[in-house]
């Protein structure tokens, strides 16, 4: 296992973090996790390296903080370093903050958190507990020894991430990156942004949620140019492993076999160690899957809120998801769920409002139509 430094107290943190999101379950509910799979999964990790464990409020249906808790009994607490977040959208006074912090420590079995994010920052949700106080309970659960180091994980525009970034002392942040990401959100030069800014980064959705561990016969030509045989998710994984920048990458681990992978692609991820054929090859992958994207939709969400409900970026990207990554059954049974909630392109009355604040002037109300076609049952 390699290890990076993290924070200014330069912790040795392994590259490879167990996000505890997608953890083994029983008869297809995601809020019963496998608990014997699981706690074999998890420990075999911790006893492989491992050292910086991951879950969140809702992992599981509200069930991962408490499952995580119980695996990290027996002595493995203190191997750990442990990361959580708090549900930044269920909060509505100070107190909240405070309650649902004490609410987590007494799932998660300890005394304190290591590493405590406020979860899926967007500038509304940011703007929202602002006005709580939220900077000033960070500071005071620190004093009181609840959580040890602050950060937040995000989820909006580039320039929101950097008013966050500059608004207090932080000393990480959790971000979603990959190969096919560079520009999405953060992106790449909001990992630079931070780094300038002393904060450690973590990667999320490293290998965009499974969708880069499948390789189509076109890619996998590409892949196999390489003198080094390595799997799809192995690609993307190395990819962020080869920044110096990033100190953890985060994976949801569902079967021991990603558990074995991914430890032993981490025991390779040493900064710059990527040779120029590599890259380009990484790239060559990147490029053939942009050209498949449907609709040029960047989710800027300047078309929203849409007069009549419809989710437009969500839309399009189920519609590319389907060409680019060959998701149709998945893309399908979400898009149902737009048409049960009413939000799907059905409802678009051809108004004309979003195409005028687009700015890839897209033609999104025959867009819209030409997902229906293919999301729809």
């Amino acid at each position: 296992m390699q290890y990076r430094y993290f924070t200014k107290d330069n912790l040795k943190v392994s590259t490879l973090g167990f996000g505890c999101m997608r953890l083994p379950i029983l008869n297809d509910d995601s809020g019963t996790i496998d608990e014997q799979k699981a706690t074999d999964m998890i420990r075999y990790a911790i006893d492989n390296g491992v050292n910086y464990i991951d879950t969140a409020y809702p992992y599981h249906k509200g069930n991962s903080e408490t499952f995580v808790g119980k695996v990290l009994r027996d002595g493995y607490r203190e191997k750990v370093y442990l990361a959580t977040k708090l549900p930044v959208w269920l909060t509505e006074s100070y107190e909240d903050f405070e309650r649902y912090l004490d609410e987590q420590l007494n799932r998660l079995n300890t005394d304190y958190i290591d590493f405590y994010l406020l979860h899926s920052l967007t500038k509304k949700t940011w703007e929202d507990i602002k006005e709580l106080n939220v900077l000033h309970f960070l500071d005071e659960a620190k004093r009181q020894g609840k959580i040890k180091y602050t950060g937040f994980s995000f989820h909006d525009h580039r320039d929101v991430f950097k008013d966050i970034v500059d608004s207090y002392p932080w000393d990480f942040c959790q971000i979603q990156l990959n190969y096919m990401d560079r520009d999405y959100q953060a992106g790449l030069e909001g990992l630079k942004y931070a780094k300038e800014k002393g904060l450690s980064v973590v990667i999320m959705e490293p290998i965009k949620g499974g969708k880069l561990s499948n390789a189509s016969e076109e890619i996998q030509k590409i892949w196999d140019k390489s003198h080094i045989k390595r799997t799809p998710s192995e690609w993307a994984l190395r990819w962020l492993y080869n920044f110096p920048e990033i100190s953890v990458v985060l994976s949801g681990m569902s079967t021991m076999d990603h558990v074995i992978e991914n430890i032993k692609t981490a025991s390779d991820g040493i900064p710059n160690s990527l040779q120029q054929e590599e890259l380009k090859l990484i790239d060559e992958v990147t490029k053939i899957y942009n050209e498949k994207v449907k609709v040029g939709c960047t989710g800027c969400e300047y078309c929203l809120p849409c007069p009549n409900g419809v989710s437009i970026p969500d839309i399009f990207e189920l519609y590319n998801n389907v060409y680019v990554y060959g998701t149709k059954n998945q893309s399908m049974n979400i898009y149902n769920n737009l048409i049960k909630a009413r939000e799907d392109a059905n409802q678009c009355i051809e108004c004309g409002h979003c195409e005028g604040l687009c700015p890839q002037h897209l033609d999104i109300i025959n867009l819209l139509k030409d997902a229906n076609g293919s999301l729809s049952r």
